[in-house]
This record gives C-alpha cells, sequence and structure tokens, in this order.
C-alpha cells in the first residue's frame, strides 16, 4: 500500500510551524522567511524558482526526497492562501502561480467547498471538506500506486499524526524561537512510542528528524 509522507516540515525550537499574523505577503506570519532559509539556498528549492544557489550537502540531501514517487499531496487550506471564510476570490490560485511545483493532484482540506482548479504541469486542486480518514481516501484514488505526502500547514499535520495516519514525518528543527504562532506538538503526547527517530545535524544549524512508523510483530 502507498505510504503517507510529510517532507520539509520546518519547526522552530518551541514547536512552532508558523509564525503568528499570516498575510499574502507573509506566508509564515511573523516567523518571516526564517523557519526556510535552511532550504531556500539548495538545488531542490532552487529549481522550483527560490533565488538561492543550488547547493548540495546534507540539507539538499533531504530536501531532494520531498517528491519521489508522490502521486498527491493533501494540504490545508492555510497553506493554499491567506483568505478565511467563505470565498471572496476565486481567481486564486494559490501561491505557486499558473505552474505550481507539485505536478501532481492536490487536496485542500476546506469547510467552503469550491470547483477543481486545472493548472499548468500535471497541477489540480481538488477542494474538499473532510476529515483526515475521509480526505485520505480520497487521496489514494487518485494517486495510485504512489505515495500520499501531506504537506501542512500545521494543524493538517498535527490532525493526520493525531489520527495515526502518518508513516514518514521529516521535520527540520530551527534554532530560532518564535513564541507564538500554530505549534505542532499540542495533544500529540508519547508520539515518539509510534516511530523509529533518527537524528542528523547540518552545517546550516538545522536538525533533521526522520520519525518513520515502528512495526510491531502480531
Amino acid at each position: 500500500m502507498s505510504r503517507v509522507r510529510v517532507h520539509n516540515f520546518s519547526i522552530s525550537l518551541d514547536g512552532f510551524g508558523a509564525g503568528e499574523g499570516q498575510t499574502m505577503d507573509e506566508p509564515f506570519g511573523h516567523a518571516g522567511r526564517r523557519l526556510m532559509e535552511w532550504a531556500i539556498p539548495t538545488r531542490t528549492f532552487a529549481q522550483m524558482g527560490f533565488p538561492g544557489e543550488g547547493s548540495t550537502g546534507i540539507d539538499e540531501a533531504f530536501a531532494s526526497r520531498w517528491n519521489e514517487n508522490v502521486g498527491v499531496e493533501i494540504m490545508g487550506r492555510n497553506k493554499f492562501g491567506p483568505q478565511r471564510g467563505p470565498w471572496t476570490d476565486e481567481e486564486w490560485k494559490g501561491w505557486w502561480g499558473d505552474n505550481p511545483p507539485f505536478h501532481t493532484p492536490v487536496v485542500v482540506l476546506t469547510h467552503h467547498v469550491r470547483p477543481p482548479i486545472e493548472l499548468d504541469g500535471g497541477n489540480s486542486f481538488h477542494f474538499v471538506d473532510a476529515d483526515p480518514v475521509e480526505a485520505l481516501e480520497m487521496a489514494r484514488g487518485l494517486a495510485g500506486e504512489r505515495d500520499i505526502r501531506i504537506g501542512g500547514g500545521v494543524t493538517t499535520v498535527r490532525e493526520f499524526l493525531q489520527a495515526d495516519l502518518i508513516d514518514e514525518l521529516h521535520l527540520v528543527v530551527v534554532p530560532i524561537l518564535l513564541g507564538r504562532g500554530e505549534r505542532l506538538w499540542d495533544g500529540l503526547e508519547a508520539l515518539e512510542e509510534r516511530f523509529v527517530i533518527e537524528s542528523t545535524t547540518s552545517p546550516s544549524g538545522v536538525s533533521h528528524l526522520t520519525f518513520s512508523r515502528r512495526r510491531f510483530a502480531g
């Protein structure tokens, strides 16, 4: 069966995956670009159009795995865009322009369903009001034999962890303190018991944590 994965998900030392006050100009709120500064210089992010140097090394080794054998992404509405409540602008197609980097269908979780959007490069956005189990069932139908990536934001990743639906979780702990925003760890006590956890430090100052689901005998 296809696996459910999270990649390149950055959190601060105090566990926040996004700052407070998301806007059109600041997708991560008051955190700005600080949570993603480790990734922007990598070759993977340079290929997505970020103004990086195309560097290789530990950070690139982790960043580059984000799209391997992925057939669908599931994301929350706040990752798709900064609007809240009923849609006031259905012309908004996400932060990424007419040819997003996913090149797969994307399932967007929202309480305000709207028609799908078809974009260039094999990208499409499907807006559904569904819980994690229902969303995953839909995603598997779109992904075929390939894996499903849970793209964020924080609430979406946390809800899939709470539902015990994630097989592999790649977190990047960034050495900053945000103090406020959206915190990943709330309600996830004893999460470590479900996973084998490995840690790799990087010269950039971040730590890459890989959580792989334990396989229990019997």
